[in-house]
């Protein structure tokens, strides 16, 4: 199964930037199809371990059969905690690759295409209660219209959010077709995929709490991470990217680094990529997924 799950993106550069000791203790916070995990594998000696995280329940038919593997079924937003719970209090490595596995979007029941009709779930994680489905049937129009504007950056979130409103006091939505239906008149001619992908990543977003997630588990990072730990992490938007480098860079999502009494900077790392690493056009040219990812690698101070 793991050959059409997920090509992994960047495979090289993740590993490179991973600096793995063969001893040492990494961690994939996104396993998917464990393309970037067999790779860590084969650069550990027998002492090194790998711990993998991933809440998606396909992802478990990847899990290869390595007694240097721990594999946690959670998501990442509860780094530290799990890390803990099997006994690890500092890791040499962490890497995380944000984006949306395309075995995700083959699934047509799992609701993350637009080629596919299927409910409206989004759920990267199953135990979660809240669908794609719910935010479209109950968020207020002032609601929608900020997620479709932050998250989906999309140009007529205003106009989009009313249609939707509107649209659900007749039939509320229960499928991506009916969606599609609802908003038909405000997809822009000729675009019509780029904008209908800018909607369905807003409530995917929405959907798995993304941002906070990354968030929270960029500043457990910061304390998981034993002095000389690399962070590897691989964002394919915007709205990703930013905090993912000034964290790195500041140790703080907004706002200037803190200084000490001294005038020194308080932060947990040094930027090791000072530009984002992008995918060669070779590898573009077989993997299109690779195309809008960014790579930041920062060491832990």
């Amino acid at each position: 199964m793991a050959n059409n799950y997920h090509i992994p993106v960047m495979l090289k550069p993740c590993i490179d930037g991973l600096n793995i000791k063969p001893d040492g203790v990494y961690v994939d916070v996104t396993f998917g199809g464990g393309g970037h995990s067999r790779e860590i594998l084969k650069h550990l000696g027998l002492k090194g371990t790998l711990i993998a995280f991933d809440q998606d329940p396909d992802a478990l038919a990847n899990i290869p059969d390595d007694n240097r593997l721990v594999f946690i079924d959670q998501n990442f937003g509860f780094l530290r905690n799990n890390l803990r719970l099997k006994g690890f209090r500092q890791v040499d490595g962490i890497l995380a690759d944000l984006g949306v596995s395309s075995h995700q979007f083959d699934v047509a029941e799992r609701g993350f295409s637009i080629r596919h009709n299927a409910d409206l779930d989004m759920r990267m994680d199953q135990h979660r209660d809240l669908t794609a489905a719910q935010v479209l049937n109950s968020y207020s129009e002032d609601k929608l219209h900020k997620i479709f504007g932050i998250y989906g950056e999309v140009k007529n979130a205003k106009s989009l959010a009313r249609a939707i409103a509107t649209a659900r006091l007749e039939k509320p939505f229960t499928d991506i077709d009916s969606l599609k239906i609802a908003i038909a008149a405000y997809i822009p001619k000729g675009k019509e995929n780029k904008y209908l992908a800018q909607v369905f990543q807003a409530l995917r977003i929405e959907v798995n709490a993304e941002i906070q997630v990354l968030e929270d588990f960029l500043q457990q990072a910061a304390e998981v991470l034993r002095p000389g730990g690399h962070l590897v992490v691989m964002s394919y938007h915007s709205l990703e990217d930013r905090p993912v480098k000034n964290f790195m860079a500041k140790g703080k999502f907004q706002g200037e680094v803190e200084k000490d009494f001294f005038g020194n900077q308080q932060k947990p790392f040094n930027v090791i990529t000072r530009k984002a690493i992008m995918a060669t056009d070779e590898e573009i040219a077989q993997n299109n997924r690779a195309r809008s990812a960014k790579l930041r690698i920062a060491e832990k101070i």
